[in-house]
């Protein structure tokens, strides 16, 4: 919850690639705060705090710009593509009781009948909830589920005030019999067979060069 997510924040007026590498440099993270109609608020949060609580998604934080207090919500996390440090963070102002659209990811729980497998096809389901209760997951059981089960979007069930977004056909699990490897006999009639014809293809044309000479 927000009321236990919070960052102190404070305002920034240095913009650029060197700015960022030196607050970076500081454990500092540049932010931009957006949202109802504000003008952009670019800020800088804290590096090591931050990082913690964006080990989930949708977070919903209590900023504290030296002393305006701002709820809002993670938008968007960019990070280091080699050494995964975040780099940027983009939230937006929220209020509360409003909804807000949001991709919640989707756990898979349990393990389905002996001899199958399942193949999850949506990581995530796209809702709109309330801001200050958005779901940190969606648990998918398919515990026993036999071959050929499937497990449509409309078919998870989701808490009390939150709407489906996504495609209630959506398919989000399949559970279905993985292929049987080929038989190494077979491979090897197989590849005998292929040689064989190859062979034969070999002497007909030299057989046909032959007779022209």
């Amino acid at each position: 919850m927000a009321d236990e997510n919070k960052l102190s924040a404070d305002e920034r007026t240095s913009f650029g690639k060197g700015a960022a590498r030196k607050l970076r440099a500081k454990d500092l993270i540049p932010a931009v705060l957006y949202g109802h109609g504000t003008d952009p608020r670019h800020i800088t949060l804290p590096g090591h705090e931050t990082a913690l609580l964006l080990r989930k998604s949708n977070v919903l934080v209590t900023l504290d710009i030296a002393g305006d207090k701002q709820l809002a919500l993670v938008k968007d996390v960019q990070k280091d593509p080699v050494r995964q440090l975040i780099e940027h963070v983009d939230l937006i102002v929220v209020r509360k009781g409003e909804k807000v659209t949001v991709d919640v990811p989707v756990h898979i729980e349990g393990e389905s009948a002996p001899g199958t497998i399942h193949v999850v096809d949506h990581n995530t389901l796209t809702v709109e909830t309330e801001a200050t209760h958005i779901p940190e997951s969606f648990t998918v059981s398919i515990e026993g589920l036999e071959e050929g089960t499937q497990i449509l979007a409309g078919q998870v069930e989701l808490p009390k005030g939150t709407t489906l977004v996504t495609d209630a056909e959506a398919l989000v699990v399949n559970v279905t019999v993985p292929a049987a490897p080929k038989d190494d006999d077979e491979s090897a009639d197989a590849e005998g067979g292929a040689g064989e014809a190859a062979a034969e293809s070999s002497d007909e044309a030299a057989a046909d060069s032959s007779d022209s000479e």
